[in-house]
């Protein structure tokens, strides 16, 4: 089955389906008719589906046409759309005209491509519990005291003379308290829902022959990476996708650090600095039998300040067990013990919180507006035995959680939204 989908105004919809249908459908019920040509001749024979506004997803007046999937028949039925007077949608259209329709919020509108693109079930089910409102409505309620407290100030600033401080009667610093609590909850969650759609990108790093293709290997279940006994085999960088817990992570095999004249390796060499450079995570691995040398911790001292484990590979070679001791694991790529132990630590490593049935899904722009909404409330604290600069960080607080879901955006802000949606979302 292929579907074409119209949306404009009631008027322009009422004239292309009676044209292509010979009539316009009932409202909101599948019909079953031929899709015609200018000539009257059928071009194909399908379900047709009217929807007036405001009753539709895009609070336009909608016409779906469900077809039989042949690319030619679905270009017919196009091109007599566009002959009837329809134009190509533009990559997210339908979603931002139910933005400015009032039918989805910003943050519901952007969990549409989320849900679309998600890597994993539990991120489909986290951009659906946002697509049905959830991060909106945590929002709205920070949005709601926020409003309040603005209130209280606003109300004192505004009658000076009066001798009921209303923001002491009020609890104003109450209010505040909570709604810096409610506000690093809904931070916390966002983390994780932010990790579920962008995923965790984990480098592999340390001396030749270590064991890092094997563990890659190991971690995605397949042979990813070529292994051999024979010292930089691997020079370029090799990625592979695998989720843990639905938590989408992103593991770089690259290639070992040492010393080296040959030019090709040298290249490979600075590809593993530049991931490094990338990384959410390092892992260094290092041969068990030697443990962490001046090489490694040559390696550690250029390592950016992110989360880092050290991997004692190769214990089925040296007989000793599995074990984990702080950011150190002994583990067996060969083998795969200690393997379970080192994906709960990258779990761990990320912030990951396993309990979390009411997650949503969430991007890094909403992570910079809950961060900065956090910063203007610590800055009205500091600033609130002066009241005009406190109702200054609290409406500028306001401004940033708006920003979530749509209450103030600016136009290029949602040009660059919807076009990273694909056409016909």
């Amino acid at each position: 089955m292929g579907v074409v989908r119209v949306s404009g105004a009631d008027a322009d919809i009422a004239r292309l389906g009676s044209a292509l249908l010979g009539r316009l459908p009932a409202a909101r019920h599948a019909t079953y008719t031929d899709f015609l040509d200018a000539d009257g001749c059928a071009l194909d024979a399908g379900i047709a589906l009217y929807f007036p506004a405001p009753h539709s997803f895009t609070g336009d007046s909608v016409l779906e046409l469900q077809g039989h999937g042949g690319p030619v028949v679905l270009d017919l039925i196009l091109q007599r759309c566009l002959a009837l007077g329809a134009r190509l949608a533009e990559p997210g259209e339908f979603s931002r005209r139910a933005f400015l329709n009032g039918k989805l919020d910003l943050a519901q509108a952007e969990a549409v491509a989320d849900l679309i693109e998600a890597a994993s079930a539990e991120a489909a089910r986290s951009a659906m519990r946002s697509l049905s409102g959830a991060f909106s409505a945590r929002v709205n309620e920070l949005l709601d005291g926020l409003i309040r407290l603005r209130v209280l100030v606003e109300a004192t600033l505004d009658f000076p003379e009066e001798d009921i401080d209303f923001l002491q009667v009020a609890d104003a610093c109450g209010q505040l308290d909570r709604l810096d609590a409610a506000l690093a909850a809904v931070r916390a969650q966002a983390k994780q829902g932010a990790l579920l759609r962008e995923g965790l990108t984990v480098v592999l790093v340390g001396q030749p022959n270590v064991g890092k293709s094997s563990l890659l290997n190991r971690l995605a279940g397949f042979e990813a990476a070529i292994v051999t006994d024979v010292a930089g085999t691997t020079r370029d960088t090799v990625r592979e996708l695998i989720q843990i817990r639905g938590v989408p992570l992103h593991i770089v095999d690259t290639a070992g650090l040492r010393e080296t004249e040959d030019a090709v390796e040298k290249i490979g060499i600075a590809r593993t600095w530049e991931a490094i450079g990338r990384a959410d995570v390092v892992l260094l691995l290092v041969d068990a039998a030697h443990g962490v040398g001046r090489e490694e911790a040559a390696i550690l001292e250029r390592v950016p300040a992110i989360p880092r484990l050290t991997l004692h590979n190769k214990i089925d070679v040296t007989g000793e067990p599995a074990r984990v001791e702080g950011d150190e694991i002994w583990l067996s790529a060969r083998t795969g013990a200690g393997v379970d132990a080192l994906r709960e630590r990258l779990l761990h490593a990320a912030g990951w919180q396993i309990a979390g049935e009411g997650r949503f899904i969430a991007r890094a722009r909403h992570l910079h507006a809950l961060s900065r909404a956090a910063q203007h409330l610590e800055a009205g604290r500091a600033a609130a035995s002066q009241l005009e600069l406190f109702a200054e960080e609290l409406r500028l607080a306001q401004a940033a959680l708006g920003e979530i879901t749509g209450a103030f955006s600016a136009d290029d802000l949602l040009g660059e939204i919807f076009g990273s949606f694909c056409i016909g979302k």
